[in-house]
């Protein structure tokens, strides 16, 4: 699906492909695309073809790219519209930015977009009309924002789950949670951590087709993702720590389940040893003086024993 939106002598249009080739600011959206279409926007922009074999295999790595007449920007964000964090969709956008048209490639539809849109239309002398570089950075800036209302669940999900290892006690299931948790946080840096240089580049000046006034937004849009570094260095701490807390209240449970069967053994072993001695096939030991203090040791010293246990705070 294919959608143009042009701005020239103060006036907007949007449009479908009919569009192309219209004079003044041009935006070109490329939703699911198909080798056809990019070969037309490629001919009709002088779009390099390895970007273009790029555009086809949406699994790229973050990364800004110079090509004659053109400069070709792959950024990436998250959302998680399912009940589980470990559900994450990884949406992919590519950016063919020229002198005065922008292309954006992407095969999911992403709420970022489509407020970008909404925008440009109620304003487009203030967003367009400003440049396609400046678009550019809307777009940027909206995909990385996106990413705060996930690591905001994510650290309440890591809330959640303090507070269930330590009241309801420790179950599989939330050590589960507690690595599902982990590999959404690994995902989500492994992919940020690179878009955070690219984007610093973009912040720089003297980069082709981004006015300098527009690196300023650029550098608003690195400093958002430096913050999402740091949240999801602190978030990945954070599990870190809710398993280990696990962890020690596993080994705290398992250490007092040994110590109370422990005890239970040693106020046994008494008992065995005095059935042992008078249980002996011996005539003198048969004497009801003996059975009776046999009967006698048994009840004395089990209860010695556990005064003797309470009294050290042992039970």
């Amino acid at each position: 699906m294919l959608s143009v939106r042009t701005f020239h002598e103060g006036k907007f249009t949007e449009g479908d492909a009919a569009l192309l080739g219209s004079p003044g600011l041009t935006w070109v959206d490329v939703r699911e695309p198909d080798e056809a279409t990019l070969l037309t926007l490629a001919e009709r922009y002088g779009l390099h073809r390895l970007a273009i074999e790029d555009c086809l295999h949406l699994d790229q790595r973050p990364k800004l790219e110079e090509y004659p007449g053109h400069q070709f920007l792959v950024l990436q964000g998250f959302t998680c519209a399912a009940e589980s964090l470990s559900d994450v969709t990884m949406h992919e956008l590519h950016f063919f930015l020229g002198p005065d048209w922008l292309i954006t490639v992407h095969d999911k539809a992403h709420a970022a977009i489509d407020q970008v849109a909404k925008r440009l239309t109620a304003d487009p002398a203030g967003t367009i009309g400003r440049g396609v570089d400046f678009v550019a950075y809307l777009l940027a800036d909206a995909l990385v924002d996106w990413n705060f209302p996930l690591l905001d669940r994510v650290n309440d999900a890591i809330d959640d789950l303090e507070e269930r290892v330590f009241d309801a006690g420790p179950a599989p299931s939330l050590m589960q949670e507690a690595l599902e948790l982990k590999r959404t946080l690994v995902l989500v840096r492994r992919v940020l951590s690179p878009q955070r240089d690219v984007v610093g580049l973009l912040a720089r000046r003297g980069v082709p087709n981004v006015q300098e006034k527009t690196t300023l937004y650029f550098r608003d849009v690195y400093d958002h993702l430096v913050r999402i570094y740091e949240q999801l260095d602190a978030a990945r701490d954070l599990v870190g720590n809710v398993v280990d807390a696990y962890l020690s209240v596993v080994a705290n449970r398992t250490a007092d389940v040994s110590k109370q069967l422990t005890i239970f053994a040693t106020l046994f072993l008494p008992l065995s040893f005095v059935v042992g001695f008078f249980g002996q096939n011996f005539e003198h030991l048969s004497q009801p003086v003996y059975f009776w203090l046999m009967l006698s040791l048994m009840v004395v010293m089990p209860a010695t024993m556990f005064w003797w246990f309470r009294r050290k705070e042992w039970l």
